[in-house]
């Protein structure tokens, strides 16, 4: 061994070596990239449909609690007639805020047979908890404006499926 002067010395490397590093590295890659994409992926499996001010929305189902965490976080964009409803097993106060959420959201509180207890416009990136003024069985997360739009109030009933939750 020869004096490196403080420097590693130059790395040696077996034919076996470098065809595992040119197969490895790129499957590496390939992985990396998929695991990102899927992370990022753009909604939950469960949908239902429901009805507002007559109009029809496909909603996600938020039921898990890392479903709930993740609500609508690092999404880039939600369909006019799209939002994600989080199903809690029994009536209490529920917080939301906007962590890494960019896209402006209208919440809505829901009593369990659907009726619009509080509407609240939502901040992007705001960290500020938000709360229902009363117990309720669900949150609704909903494009913003457009309960406005659809002259929605509070007193209102969103038309959740038979069989829901």
């Amino acid at each position: 061994m020869g004096d490196f002067q403080g420097q590693f010395p130059p790395a040696v490397l077996t034919v076996e070596d470098k065809v595992t590093r040119k197969i490895y590295i790129p499957i590496m890659g390939i992985l990396i990239s998929i695991a990102a994409v899927l992370s990022c992926s753009s909604g939950l499996d469960e949908r239902i449909e429901v009805v507002i001010g007559g109009e029809s929305f496909r909603i996600e189902v938020a039921r898990t609690a890392e479903q709930k965490r993740q609500g609508l976080m690092n999404r880039k964009s939600l369909g006019e007639r799209e939002g994600m409803i989080f199903v809690y097993e029994t009536d209490q106060h529920l917080a939301f805020w906007m962590k890494n959420t960019t896209i402006p959201l209208t919440l809505v509180f829901l009593s369990k047979n659907g009726q619009i207890m509080q509407i609240e416009q939502l901040e992007p990136l705001s960290l500020k908890s938000v709360v229902s003024e009363r117990a309720v069985r669900y949150g609704l997360e909903l494009p913003a404006g457009i309960l406005d739009e659809l002259g929605v109030e509070v007193g209102d009933r969103v038309e959740l499926p038979a069989d829901f939750p």
